[in-house]
Protein backbone atom coordinates (compact mmCIF):
# COMPACT_ATOMS: atom_id res chain seq x y z
CA UNK A 1 0.00 0.00 0.00
CA UNK A 2 1.64 3.48 -0.83
CA UNK A 3 0.92 6.50 -0.01
CA UNK A 4 -1.89 8.10 2.44
CA UNK A 5 -4.51 10.28 1.02
CA UNK A 6 -7.23 12.26 2.75
CA UNK A 7 -10.68 10.41 1.63
CA UNK A 8 -11.05 7.49 -0.08
CA UNK A 9 -15.00 6.84 -1.55
CA UNK A 10 -15.35 3.03 -2.22
CA UNK A 11 -17.95 0.21 -2.59
CA UNK A 12 -19.34 2.73 -5.96
CA UNK A 13 -21.79 -0.02 -8.40
CA UNK A 14 -20.96 2.66 -10.95
CA UNK A 15 -18.12 5.68 -11.20
CA UNK A 16 -19.15 7.34 -14.27
CA UNK A 17 -15.68 9.95 -14.57
CA UNK A 18 -16.21 11.41 -17.92
CA UNK A 19 -12.97 11.74 -18.03
CA UNK A 20 -11.67 12.54 -21.91
CA UNK A 21 -9.70 15.13 -23.56
CA UNK A 22 -8.99 18.54 -22.46
CA UNK A 23 -12.21 21.03 -23.07
CA UNK A 24 -15.55 20.31 -24.02
CA UNK A 25 -16.64 17.24 -25.59
CA UNK A 26 -18.73 18.04 -29.82
CA UNK A 27 -20.71 15.65 -31.35
CA UNK A 28 -20.16 11.81 -31.10
CA UNK A 29 -17.82 12.52 -28.00
CA UNK A 30 -20.81 14.01 -26.08
CA UNK A 31 -21.93 10.20 -25.51
CA UNK A 32 -19.14 8.59 -24.24
CA UNK A 33 -19.45 7.86 -20.70
CA UNK A 34 -16.80 6.28 -18.76
CA UNK A 35 -18.37 3.93 -16.37
CA UNK A 36 -16.38 2.06 -13.96
CA UNK A 37 -17.94 -1.04 -11.78
CA UNK A 38 -17.15 -1.62 -8.91
CA UNK A 39 -15.19 1.66 -8.35
CA UNK A 40 -13.51 3.81 -5.51
CA UNK A 41 -12.07 7.49 -5.94
CA UNK A 42 -9.11 8.05 -3.77
CA UNK A 43 -9.07 12.21 -2.89
CA UNK A 44 -6.02 14.11 -1.99
CA UNK A 45 -6.29 18.05 -0.93
CA UNK A 46 -9.76 18.44 -2.20
CA UNK A 47 -8.74 17.27 -5.67
CA UNK A 48 -8.61 13.43 -7.70
CA UNK A 49 -6.19 11.41 -6.93
CA UNK A 50 -7.30 8.30 -8.58
CA UNK A 51 -10.40 6.97 -9.71
CA UNK A 52 -10.41 2.77 -10.29
CA UNK A 53 -11.01 -0.24 -9.40
CA UNK A 54 -12.04 -0.73 -5.59
CA UNK A 55 -9.18 -3.34 -5.76
CA UNK A 56 -6.36 -1.21 -7.74
CA UNK A 57 -7.11 2.00 -5.26
CA UNK A 58 -7.14 -0.01 -2.18
CA UNK A 59 -3.90 -1.22 -3.11
CA UNK A 60 -2.44 2.29 -4.40
CA UNK A 61 -3.91 4.64 -0.97
CA UNK A 62 -4.08 3.90 2.56
CA UNK A 63 -6.81 6.91 3.69
CA UNK A 64 -7.22 8.77 6.56
CA UNK A 65 -10.78 8.54 6.22
CA UNK A 66 -12.88 6.43 4.42
CA UNK A 67 -16.81 6.93 2.71
CA UNK A 68 -18.91 3.69 1.85
CA UNK A 69 -20.58 4.44 -1.38
CA UNK A 70 -23.38 1.45 -0.12
CA UNK A 71 -23.16 0.59 -3.98
CA UNK A 72 -24.58 4.15 -4.80
CA UNK A 73 -23.55 5.44 -8.51
CA UNK A 74 -21.47 8.14 -8.43
CA UNK A 75 -20.90 10.98 -10.97
CA UNK A 76 -19.43 14.87 -10.80
CA UNK A 77 -20.95 17.22 -9.18
CA UNK A 78 -23.35 19.16 -11.58
CA UNK A 79 -22.41 22.33 -13.15
CA UNK A 80 -25.35 24.93 -13.36
CA UNK A 81 -23.49 27.68 -15.70
CA UNK A 82 -26.91 30.17 -15.83
CA UNK A 83 -28.69 31.53 -13.53
CA UNK A 84 -30.66 34.53 -12.00
CA UNK A 85 -30.29 33.51 -8.25
CA UNK A 86 -29.99 36.76 -6.43
CA UNK A 87 -33.19 37.67 -6.53
CA UNK A 88 -36.33 38.28 -3.54
CA UNK A 89 -39.96 38.32 -3.79
CA UNK A 90 -42.18 35.90 -6.29
CA UNK A 91 -44.04 36.16 -9.23
CA UNK A 92 -46.52 33.28 -9.20
CA UNK A 93 -49.39 35.62 -10.28
CA UNK A 94 -47.85 35.76 -13.91
CA UNK A 95 -47.73 32.21 -14.00
CA UNK A 96 -51.17 31.81 -14.23
CA UNK A 97 -51.27 34.44 -16.87
CA UNK A 98 -49.19 33.07 -18.78
CA UNK A 99 -51.22 29.70 -19.14
CA UNK A 100 -54.19 32.26 -19.49
CA UNK A 101 -52.44 33.23 -22.72
CA UNK A 102 -50.80 36.54 -22.16
CA UNK A 103 -47.01 36.95 -23.36
CA UNK A 104 -44.01 37.03 -21.93
CA UNK A 105 -43.56 40.58 -23.84
CA UNK A 106 -47.09 41.56 -22.31
CA UNK A 107 -46.24 41.02 -19.27
CA UNK A 108 -43.27 43.27 -19.63
CA UNK A 109 -44.67 46.26 -21.15
CA UNK A 110 -47.27 45.99 -18.13
CA UNK A 111 -44.64 46.60 -15.96
CA UNK A 112 -43.99 42.98 -14.83
CA UNK A 113 -41.61 40.48 -15.24
CA UNK A 114 -38.10 41.95 -14.50
CA UNK A 115 -39.29 44.89 -13.60
CA UNK A 116 -41.57 43.86 -10.70
CA UNK A 117 -38.58 41.91 -9.39
CA UNK A 118 -36.29 44.81 -9.64
CA UNK A 119 -38.54 46.54 -7.36
CA UNK A 120 -38.26 44.08 -5.03
CA UNK A 121 -34.41 43.74 -5.07
CA UNK A 122 -34.23 47.74 -4.53
CA UNK A 123 -36.02 47.62 -1.52
CA UNK A 124 -34.38 44.44 -0.20
CA UNK A 125 -31.36 44.76 1.98
CA UNK A 126 -28.01 42.66 1.31
CA UNK A 127 -29.06 40.79 4.16
CA UNK A 128 -32.15 39.39 3.11
CA UNK A 129 -31.05 38.74 -0.63
CA UNK A 130 -28.29 36.69 0.83
CA UNK A 131 -30.94 34.65 3.21
CA UNK A 132 -33.46 34.17 -0.32
CA UNK A 133 -30.83 33.03 -2.26
CA UNK A 134 -29.04 30.77 -0.02
CA UNK A 135 -32.10 29.01 0.24
CA UNK A 136 -31.74 28.14 -3.17
CA UNK A 137 -28.55 27.59 -2.99
CA UNK A 138 -29.29 24.60 -0.73
CA UNK A 139 -31.96 23.28 -2.37
CA UNK A 140 -29.16 23.26 -5.56
CA UNK A 141 -27.03 21.12 -3.64
CA UNK A 142 -29.60 18.75 -2.07
CA UNK A 143 -30.75 18.24 -5.95
CA UNK A 144 -26.49 17.60 -6.96
CA UNK A 145 -25.66 20.99 -8.19
CA UNK A 146 -22.03 21.57 -6.96
CA UNK A 147 -21.06 24.60 -8.99
CA UNK A 148 -23.71 27.50 -9.91
CA UNK A 149 -23.25 30.83 -12.44
CA UNK A 150 -25.76 33.61 -10.87
CA UNK A 151 -26.91 36.85 -12.55
CA UNK A 152 -27.57 39.85 -11.41
CA UNK A 153 -29.47 42.29 -13.31
CA UNK A 154 -32.55 42.74 -10.94
CA UNK A 155 -31.10 46.44 -9.74
CA UNK A 156 -30.91 47.73 -12.86
CA UNK A 157 -28.94 50.80 -11.22
CA UNK A 158 -25.46 50.81 -9.54
CA UNK A 159 -26.23 49.91 -6.48
CA UNK A 160 -28.94 47.49 -6.07
CA UNK A 161 -26.62 45.60 -8.71
CA UNK A 162 -23.51 46.25 -6.39
CA UNK A 163 -26.21 44.51 -3.73
CA UNK A 164 -26.79 41.61 -5.68
CA UNK A 165 -23.23 40.81 -6.27
CA UNK A 166 -22.09 41.85 -3.19
CA UNK A 167 -24.68 39.15 -1.97
CA UNK A 168 -23.21 36.94 -4.09
CA UNK A 169 -19.54 37.32 -2.77
CA UNK A 170 -20.86 36.79 0.57
CA UNK A 171 -22.70 33.61 0.02
CA UNK A 172 -19.14 32.16 -1.59
CA UNK A 173 -17.79 32.41 1.49
CA UNK A 174 -20.47 30.92 3.49
CA UNK A 175 -21.89 28.36 1.14
CA UNK A 176 -20.18 24.93 -0.35
CA UNK A 177 -21.75 25.31 -3.63
CA UNK A 178 -18.57 27.75 -5.80
CA UNK A 179 -20.68 30.43 -7.19
CA UNK A 180 -19.51 32.23 -10.35
CA UNK A 181 -20.97 35.74 -10.55
CA UNK A 182 -21.85 37.57 -13.79
CA UNK A 183 -22.87 41.35 -14.18
CA UNK A 184 -25.75 41.50 -16.30
CA UNK A 185 -27.32 45.12 -15.22
CA UNK A 186 -28.01 44.89 -19.14
CA UNK A 187 -30.68 42.62 -18.44
CA UNK A 188 -33.57 45.29 -18.80
CA UNK A 189 -34.08 49.18 -19.36
CA UNK A 190 -35.00 50.67 -16.30
CA UNK A 191 -38.86 52.24 -15.76
CA UNK A 192 -36.99 55.66 -15.10
CA UNK A 193 -35.09 55.55 -18.63
CA UNK A 194 -37.43 54.03 -20.59
CA UNK A 195 -37.66 57.00 -23.06
CA UNK A 196 -33.89 57.28 -23.00
CA UNK A 197 -31.98 53.86 -23.71
CA UNK A 198 -28.86 55.54 -24.97
CA UNK A 199 -28.66 56.66 -21.58
CA UNK A 200 -28.77 53.51 -19.97
CA UNK A 201 -26.46 52.07 -22.66
CA UNK A 202 -24.02 55.41 -21.05
CA UNK A 203 -24.15 54.47 -17.99
CA UNK A 204 -24.00 51.07 -18.30
CA UNK A 205 -20.36 51.97 -20.19
CA UNK A 206 -19.14 54.57 -18.13
CA UNK A 207 -20.09 53.97 -14.81
CA UNK A 208 -21.88 50.23 -13.77
CA UNK A 209 -18.88 47.92 -15.72
CA UNK A 210 -15.87 50.17 -14.21
CA UNK A 211 -17.65 50.16 -10.58
CA UNK A 212 -18.42 46.25 -10.12
CA UNK A 213 -15.48 44.63 -11.94
CA UNK A 214 -13.85 43.73 -8.70
CA UNK A 215 -17.15 41.55 -7.79
CA UNK A 216 -18.41 40.17 -10.84
CA UNK A 217 -16.42 37.87 -13.47
CA UNK A 218 -18.48 37.92 -16.46
CA UNK A 219 -20.55 40.22 -18.39
CA UNK A 220 -23.93 39.27 -19.84
CA UNK A 221 -26.74 41.29 -21.63
CA UNK A 222 -29.85 40.51 -22.73
CA UNK A 223 -29.90 41.10 -26.61
CA UNK A 224 -33.28 40.99 -28.42
CA UNK A 225 -34.87 43.78 -30.22
CA UNK A 226 -37.44 44.59 -27.23
CA UNK A 227 -34.23 44.70 -25.06
CA UNK A 228 -30.75 45.49 -26.35
CA UNK A 229 -30.23 45.41 -30.08
CA UNK A 230 -27.20 43.73 -31.72
CA UNK A 231 -25.34 47.23 -32.13
CA UNK A 232 -26.26 48.15 -28.07
CA UNK A 233 -25.15 44.61 -27.50
CA UNK A 234 -21.85 44.44 -29.08
CA UNK A 235 -21.39 48.16 -27.55
CA UNK A 236 -21.71 46.69 -24.42
CA UNK A 237 -19.55 44.03 -24.36
CA UNK A 238 -16.77 45.48 -26.26
CA UNK A 239 -16.35 47.49 -23.03
CA UNK A 240 -16.64 45.30 -20.79
CA UNK A 241 -14.13 43.12 -22.31
CA UNK A 242 -11.83 46.43 -22.33
CA UNK A 243 -12.16 46.07 -18.52
CA UNK A 244 -11.74 42.60 -18.28
CA UNK A 245 -14.68 40.42 -18.14
CA UNK A 246 -15.36 37.57 -20.18
CA UNK A 247 -18.17 37.40 -22.19
CA UNK A 248 -21.95 36.02 -21.83
CA UNK A 249 -25.07 36.96 -24.29
CA UNK A 250 -28.24 35.89 -23.82
CA UNK A 251 -29.21 35.01 -27.72
CA UNK A 252 -32.14 34.62 -29.72
CA UNK A 253 -34.43 33.52 -27.15
CA UNK A 254 -37.63 35.30 -28.81
CA UNK A 255 -36.24 36.13 -32.23
CA UNK A 256 -33.79 34.88 -34.23
CA UNK A 257 -31.65 38.29 -33.97
CA UNK A 258 -28.41 36.98 -35.14
CA UNK A 259 -27.46 36.62 -30.85
CA UNK A 260 -25.30 33.78 -31.88
CA UNK A 261 -23.49 34.13 -34.65
CA UNK A 262 -22.64 37.99 -32.48
CA UNK A 263 -21.66 35.56 -29.31
CA UNK A 264 -19.29 33.83 -31.84
CA UNK A 265 -17.83 37.09 -33.28
CA UNK A 266 -17.33 38.55 -30.30
CA UNK A 267 -15.95 35.14 -29.14
CA UNK A 268 -18.09 35.07 -26.12
CA UNK A 269 -17.65 31.87 -23.56
CA UNK A 270 -20.97 31.12 -24.53
CA UNK A 271 -24.63 31.46 -26.26
CA UNK A 272 -27.39 31.20 -24.19
CA UNK A 273 -30.97 30.30 -24.68
CA UNK A 274 -31.18 29.85 -28.79
CA UNK A 275 -34.59 28.74 -28.92
CA UNK A 276 -34.69 30.42 -32.21
CA UNK A 277 -31.10 29.86 -33.82
CA UNK A 278 -31.41 28.98 -36.92
CA UNK A 279 -29.01 27.21 -39.80
CA UNK A 280 -26.21 31.02 -39.71
CA UNK A 281 -26.21 30.54 -36.20
CA UNK A 282 -25.65 26.84 -35.59
CA UNK A 283 -22.97 26.89 -38.14
CA UNK A 284 -21.46 29.51 -36.37
CA UNK A 285 -21.20 27.65 -32.74
CA UNK A 286 -19.97 24.88 -34.38
CA UNK A 287 -17.06 26.86 -35.83
CA UNK A 288 -16.11 28.53 -32.75
CA UNK A 289 -14.91 27.75 -28.79
CA UNK A 290 -17.92 29.47 -27.57
CA UNK A 291 -20.24 26.78 -25.94
CA UNK A 292 -23.96 26.70 -26.95
CA UNK A 293 -25.65 26.72 -23.52
CA UNK A 294 -29.64 25.44 -24.24
CA UNK A 295 -32.28 26.16 -21.35
CA UNK A 296 -35.17 23.39 -21.94
CA UNK A 297 -36.96 24.10 -18.62
CA UNK A 298 -37.31 27.74 -19.93
CA UNK A 299 -39.35 26.98 -23.17
CA UNK A 300 -41.37 24.49 -20.93
CA UNK A 301 -42.06 26.27 -18.24
CA UNK A 302 -43.37 28.86 -21.09
CA UNK A 303 -44.84 26.85 -23.28
CA UNK A 304 -42.98 28.28 -26.13
CA UNK A 305 -43.25 26.37 -29.35
CA UNK A 306 -39.59 27.13 -30.50
CA UNK A 307 -36.85 25.09 -28.95
CA UNK A 308 -33.38 25.79 -28.63
CA UNK A 309 -31.89 23.33 -31.69
CA UNK A 310 -29.82 20.65 -29.36
CA UNK A 311 -29.73 18.06 -31.75
CA UNK A 312 -29.16 20.00 -35.18
CA UNK A 313 -26.44 21.50 -32.77
CA UNK A 314 -24.93 18.85 -31.53
CA UNK A 315 -24.93 16.85 -34.93
CA UNK A 316 -23.11 20.20 -36.43
CA UNK A 317 -20.05 19.72 -33.91
CA UNK A 318 -21.54 22.99 -31.02
CA UNK A 319 -20.15 22.23 -27.62
CA UNK A 320 -23.39 22.32 -25.73
CA UNK A 321 -24.45 22.64 -22.01
CA UNK A 322 -27.20 22.43 -20.19
CA UNK A 323 -28.58 24.79 -17.64
CA UNK A 324 -31.62 25.63 -15.26
CA UNK A 325 -32.11 29.30 -15.79
CA UNK A 326 -33.40 29.51 -12.35
CA UNK A 327 -34.78 32.46 -12.00
CA UNK A 328 -38.44 33.98 -10.70
CA UNK A 329 -40.53 34.54 -13.27
CA UNK A 330 -39.43 31.97 -16.74
CA UNK A 331 -38.33 29.02 -14.80
CA UNK A 332 -38.61 28.49 -11.16
CA UNK A 333 -36.30 25.60 -10.32
CA UNK A 334 -33.42 24.86 -8.71
CA UNK A 335 -32.75 21.00 -10.14
CA UNK A 336 -30.53 21.24 -13.09
CA UNK A 337 -31.15 16.74 -12.56
CA UNK A 338 -34.81 17.69 -13.52
CA UNK A 339 -33.47 19.33 -16.58
CA UNK A 340 -31.39 16.34 -17.97
CA UNK A 341 -35.38 14.71 -18.24
CA UNK A 342 -36.76 17.83 -20.08
CA UNK A 343 -33.62 17.36 -22.37
CA UNK A 344 -34.11 14.10 -23.45
CA UNK A 345 -37.46 14.49 -23.94
CA UNK A 346 -37.93 17.65 -25.39
CA UNK A 347 -34.28 18.37 -27.11
CA UNK A 348 -33.74 14.60 -27.86
CA UNK A 349 -31.02 14.43 -26.40
CA UNK A 350 -29.64 11.35 -25.13
CA UNK A 351 -29.05 10.23 -21.50
CA UNK A 352 -25.35 10.55 -22.03
CA UNK A 353 -25.44 13.70 -24.13
CA UNK A 354 -27.50 15.31 -21.33
CA UNK A 355 -25.02 14.32 -18.26
CA UNK A 356 -22.15 15.61 -20.73
CA UNK A 357 -24.00 18.72 -21.28
CA UNK A 358 -24.60 19.43 -17.22
CA UNK A 359 -21.30 18.45 -15.89
CA UNK A 360 -17.62 18.80 -18.18
CA UNK A 361 -19.26 21.32 -20.92
CA UNK A 362 -21.12 23.16 -18.29
CA UNK A 363 -18.02 23.61 -16.92
CA UNK A 364 -16.52 25.43 -19.89
CA UNK A 365 -19.53 27.16 -20.19
CA UNK A 366 -18.25 29.49 -17.44
CA UNK A 367 -14.36 28.64 -18.00
CA UNK A 368 -14.36 26.11 -14.76
CA UNK A 369 -11.97 23.66 -16.68
CA UNK A 370 -10.78 22.22 -13.48
CA UNK A 371 -14.35 20.27 -12.49
CA UNK A 372 -16.93 18.90 -14.50
CA UNK A 373 -15.04 15.31 -14.76
CA UNK A 374 -13.21 13.05 -12.29
CA UNK A 375 -9.75 12.92 -13.62
CA UNK A 376 -6.74 13.36 -11.74
CA UNK A 377 -6.01 16.76 -10.15
CA UNK A 378 -9.61 17.64 -11.25
CA UNK A 379 -11.73 19.27 -7.84
CA UNK A 380 -13.34 16.23 -6.28
CA UNK A 381 -17.20 17.11 -6.79
CA UNK A 382 -19.25 14.29 -6.42
CA UNK A 383 -22.25 13.27 -5.98
CA UNK A 384 -23.97 9.89 -5.21
CA UNK A 385 -27.22 8.55 -6.44
CA UNK A 386 -30.13 6.14 -5.18
CA UNK A 387 -29.91 4.63 -8.59
CA UNK A 388 -29.77 1.46 -10.14
CA UNK A 389 -27.51 2.38 -12.75
CA UNK A 390 -26.58 6.41 -14.19
CA UNK A 391 -28.69 6.32 -17.08
CA UNK A 392 -31.49 5.87 -14.74
CA UNK A 393 -30.80 9.63 -13.71
CA UNK A 394 -33.17 11.01 -16.39
CA UNK A 395 -35.59 8.52 -16.30
CA UNK A 396 -36.87 9.29 -12.79
CA UNK A 397 -37.73 13.19 -12.43
CA UNK A 398 -39.57 15.54 -9.88
CA UNK A 399 -37.95 14.45 -6.88
CA UNK A 400 -34.15 14.07 -5.78
CA UNK A 401 -32.48 10.86 -6.19
CA UNK A 402 -29.07 12.31 -4.48
CA UNK A 403 -27.61 10.38 -1.30
CA UNK A 404 -24.45 12.07 -0.34
CA UNK A 405 -22.47 15.34 -1.93
CA UNK A 406 -18.77 15.42 -1.63
CA UNK A 407 -17.46 19.30 -2.28
CA UNK A 408 -13.92 19.50 -2.48
CA UNK A 409 -13.25 16.10 -0.84
CA UNK A 410 -15.80 17.13 1.81
CA UNK A 411 -19.20 15.68 2.63
CA UNK A 412 -21.41 18.25 2.75
CA UNK A 413 -24.59 16.99 2.74
CA UNK A 414 -26.11 13.60 3.49
CA UNK A 415 -29.28 12.08 2.70
CA UNK A 416 -31.53 15.62 3.59
CA UNK A 417 -29.07 16.91 6.12
CA UNK A 418 -26.55 19.84 4.99
CA UNK A 419 -23.90 18.41 7.06
CA UNK A 420 -21.42 21.94 6.57
CA UNK A 421 -24.23 24.10 8.45
CA UNK A 422 -22.43 22.21 11.70
CA UNK A 423 -18.74 23.67 10.42
CA UNK A 424 -16.84 26.84 10.08
CA UNK A 425 -17.17 28.90 7.42
CA UNK A 426 -14.49 28.08 4.69
CA UNK A 427 -12.34 30.97 4.64
CA UNK A 428 -10.61 29.96 0.87
CA UNK A 429 -10.97 32.50 -1.84
CA UNK A 430 -13.99 32.35 -4.19
CA UNK A 431 -13.76 31.21 -7.47
CA UNK A 432 -14.11 34.49 -8.74
CA UNK A 433 -10.99 35.98 -6.60
CA UNK A 434 -8.97 32.56 -7.28
CA UNK A 435 -9.34 33.79 -10.92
Amino acid sequence: MGETVDLLVENISQLVTLEGPDGPRRGKALREIRVIEDGAIAVAAGRVALCGKRDEVRKTFKARKTIDAEGKVATPGLVDPHTHLPWVGSREDEFARKLEGVTYAEIAREGGGIRKTTRAVRAATKDEIVAATGKRLDRMLACGTTTVEAKSGYGLELEAERKQLEALRTLARLHPVDIVATNMAAHEIPDELRSDRKEWVRRLTEVILPELRGVSEFCDVFCEEHVFTNEETRAILSRARSLGYKLKIHADELEGTGGAQLACDLRCTSADHLGKTGPEGIKALASSDTVAVVLPGTTWYLHLPARAPARQLIDAGAAVALATDCNPGSCLTESLANILTIACVELRMTPAEALVAATVNAAHAIDRPDRGSLAFGKWADVVLWDAPSWSYLPSHFGVSLVDRVIKRGRLVFERGRHLWKDEAPRTTLTDTEEK
